[in-house]
């Protein structure tokens, strides 16, 4: 489709649709499975936690001092993993504040405990800390006082297993958004399909007007697109209406005009002498110019007539046996090549005054030979399906400037041929107003070549004529 000779770019209301409730629907779930997974992660950590500050308080209650002075060696807290040799468990009890090691648990086998120092005032803490394998360690610190003395006691866990918990639920929760999220893509764009196919069954119901094939759109349609579907059938109408009294208008205009010019014709023909040869002369000038300019309006009012259609096999196969009889005397042989299913999308007149001009013209210069071939073109040109009709004879033909002079108004190459001149300029003009092609060549079969591009429409379905 173009505007004023730019292409415009055609964006899909359907696609739109589904792209910003995909965008809206990823971003969501996103954001859900972040809020899942740090609510996870500070699940499981307050669980750790919770696991160390238990072994603190078994520390705490282990190292009570029995004979009031010295506190005890934690032994047994329960947990074997204390005593294995770098197991990634670990406890330790220093004086606080000089950090001097008191006890320290078997699995540190000698090697020192790195925990992140306390804040002034702060007597108990937590975070992270580096093991003596370099194997990352949460901790849980805490201040005690036996006696008038101060210890640090610090226990902590490898971490490793909380992050492969965590990395497994993180991997669990995408999987379950994602197949989640292509469902609910799956399910808005078969939403969106159904949402829109009262608009697409509107679009066919318009297709068939313009084609011929109904006189209205259905207005059987959601009540949101009922307004839509009564005014354009209002439309439908209007133009139809407009149409007609424009060609009522064209016909009392012909006979007001015509009249008149056939007075002054015959009474200038019956008066005889220079003066009234000139008035005849210039009568007759006047009624061509006028049946051309009329037949300009009643053709264009017929142009913007909705949905009509043409068969052209019809159409063409009576002009081809008109022809055969007025130009009987030239004994020409035809040839014609037609394809049933094409349908012009126009009115049958329209389509006989094209056709009619470039065959009678044909027959007027051929010497033995008039070929006429109609068929659908085989690619479409934006929006339109197009055909072409082709008339050719091998007469003289004509050369490049005389083919551009021959579809001027009223120009005539051979005046001892019959007409007025309008024949081709009348083609040209007919066929501007449907928005077609008109283009004269040299023939294969040596004279001239005709050719007319025009907008075909669908097969099947009411025709014109």
């Amino acid at each position: 489709m173009t505007l004023a000779g730019k292409p415009v770019r055609r964006r899909s209301l359907a696609a739109r649709l589904v792209l910003v409730a995909s965008l809206w629907s990823v971003t969501a779930l996103a954001v859900a499975g972040f809020i899942l997974v740090e609510l996870y992660r500070d699940t499981v950590e307050r669980g750790f936690d919770s696991q160390l500050e238990v072994y603190q308080k078994a520390i705490i209650g282990a190292m009570a001092p029995t004979d009031g002075a010295t506190i005890n060696r934690p032994e047994n807290l329960g947990e074997p993993r204390f005593s294995l040799p770098l197991s990634g468990w670990y406890w330790t009890i220093a004086d606080w504040p000089e950090w001097k090691l008191v006890y320290a648990s078997g699995s540190l086998v000698g090697d020192p405990l790195l925990v992140p120092p306390l804040a002034f005032g702060q007597r108990t803490g937590g975070g992270f800390a580096t093991g003596p394998g370099g194997e990352e360690l949460r901790v849980s610190q805490r201040i005690v006082s036996f006696d008038g003395k101060t210890y640090l006691i610090a226990v902590g866990g490898k971490t490793e297993g909380l992050r492969k918990d965590l990395a497994a639920f993180t991997g669990q929760v995408v999987l379950t958004l994602a197949v989640f999220g292509i469902g609910l893509i799956v399910a808005v764009f078969l939403q969106v399909r159904f949402g829109l196919l009262p608009i697409r069954r509107m679009q066919y119901s318009l297709a068939a007007v313009r084609d011929g094939e109904a006189s209205q759109i259905d207005e059987a349609v959601p009540m949101e697109l009922a307004p839509l579907a009564i005014e354009l059938n209002g439309l439908i109408r209007s133009n139809a209406e407009i149409v007609e009294r424009a060609r009522t208008h064209v016909g009392n205009l012909a006979h007001a005009l015509k009249t008149p010019l056939s007075v002054i014709a015959n009474e200038a023909d019956a008066a005889g002498g220079p003066f009234a040869g000139k008035v005849l002369e210039q009568a007759r000038l006047m009624r061509t110019q006028v049946d051309h300019h009329l037949e300009r309006a009643r053709q264009a009012a017929q142009r913007r007539v909705i949905g009509v259609a043409t068969p052209v096999e019809p159409a063409l196969s009576r002009l081809l046996r008109a022809m055969t009889r007025i130009h009987g005397d030239k004994d020409l042989g035809f040839e014609a090549e037609l394809d049933a299913s094409v349908r012009f999308r126009g009115e049958q007149q329209d389509l006989e005054d094209l056709a009619g001009n470039l065959i009678d013209n044909a027959c007027k210069w051929a010497r033995s030979q008039v070929t006429v071939t109609a068929r659908l073109l085989p690619t479409a040109a934006g929006d339109r399906t197009l055909f072409e009709i082709i008339v050719e004879d091998d007469g003289p033909g004509l050369t490049a400037d005389q083919r551009r002079e021959a579809v001027k108004r009223g120009k005539r190459l051979d005046e001892s041929v019959p007409g007025t001149g309008l024949g081709l300029s009348i083609v040209a003009d007919l066929v501007a107003l449907y928005g077609g092609q008109f283009e004269l060549s040299e023939a294969a079969i040596g004279g001239l070549r005709a050719q007319l591009v025009l907008p075909a429409a669908s097969t099947g379905g009411p025709s014109s004529g």
